[in-house]
């Protein structure tokens, strides 16, 4: 968050200027870095997205009265679609919703019964 600001904070951002869409990709991928952030940092895809939306609204009027920036609502609107794939990718990572596959399941006759098994009790012997 603290980049983002010192970045808007300035005329003149480090590298090439970005003319639009360029600059829209740019506010994409630097909220997107943000929402996955916060949606890993919090766990909880809700608040990381309301952070995330408020900051950029936050970031956009703070741009109006910086000298050579601009402030639109085009450019929140690309910080809400990066924040929420990030959010919503954020939610995604070790949340165990996909089945590993099993590199090399040669090893054990190609089958790995551990892979893709959540909370199954295996009895190999019968019960006396």
């Amino acid at each position: 968050m603290a980049v983002i600001w010192y970045l808007s904070s300035s005329a003149d951002t480090p590298g090439p200027p970005l003319a639009h869409p360029l600059d829209w990709i740019a506010h994409f991928l630097a909220y997107l870095a943000l929402g996955f952030s916060l949606g890993r940092a919090t766990g909880r895809p809700g608040l990381a997205l309301v952070i995330a939306v408020w900051w950029g609204a936050l970031d956009e009027v703070h741009q109006a009265f910086v000298p050579g920036r601009d402030a639109g609502v085009q450019d929140w609107l690309f910080d809400l679609a990066g924040a929420s794939l990030g959010v919503w990718r954020a939610g995604r990572v070790g949340s165990g919703d996909r089945v590993s596959r099993a590199p090399a399941a040669q090893e054990s006759g190609g089958v790995r019964p551990d892979v893709g098994v959540r909370n199954v009790a295996v009895l190999s012997e019968r019960p006396r």
